[in-house]
């Protein structure tokens, strides 16, 4: 692993837990995870977002300005849009995705849920990402946080993983697995 992989992992744990803390002493926990979580949206739907976050020639009052008007928009809470500001004064706004997945992380264990994801070849409507989910906390007798993603390439099934269990269903797993026996034999 790289120094700077090492240092962006490690910084962005840091300030993660710094928001979390602080989200705690000001009650505003849940909050702040929907202000996040609105956040790594903004920044997965949006090219010229990501775009900016990653654009070094951008002065402190450029971003600022620009965060502010997007906390204004968005009705972002204000320790929220004050930690943004405060990446931003410590060139630290490029962690800001991995800071905040982090922060979600960090929610979810204390509240106890698990964290599952989940790949199907078919395009999954919310009443059966409902049901798996409710399945798998009923056998894992845990809250869940789901992360679903359609993928074409497994041909068919499913592919489910909580924690460090994984089940393979799909047809390209089982396709590899005949693959590998034939090289075998």
């Amino acid at each position: 692993m790289s120094k700077n992989k090492e240092f962006s992992d490690t910084s962005a744990n840091r300030y993660s837990l710094a928001l979390y803390e602080l989200a705690a002493e000001s009650n505003v926990i849940n909050k702040i995870e929907e202000n996040s979580n609105s956040f790594l949206i903004l920044i997965s739907n949006s090219k010229d977002f990501k775009d900016l976050i990653k654009n070094p020639t951008l002065s402190q009052e450029i971003l600022k300005k620009i965060m502010n008007k997007i906390s204004e928009e968005f009705n972002l809470e204000i320790l929220f849009k004050n930690f943004l500001n405060f990446l931003i004064l410590k060139r630290r706004f490029f962690f800001i995705k991995q800071i905040l997945i982090s922060f979600n992380e960090i929610c979810s264990e204390k509240k106890g849920e698990l964290k599952a994801e989940i790949k199907s070849a078919k395009n999954l409507s919310q009443q059966e990402i409902n049901k798996i989910t409710e399945e798998l906390s009923n056998t894992f007798k845990s809250k869940i946080k789901l992360n679903y993603n359609h993928d074409k390439s497994l041909i068919g099934g499913l592919v489910v993983q909580v924690g460090s269990t994984m089940i393979d269903t799909s047809i390209k797993n089982k396709l590899q697995q005949i693959e590998n026996r034939m090289i075998e034999a």
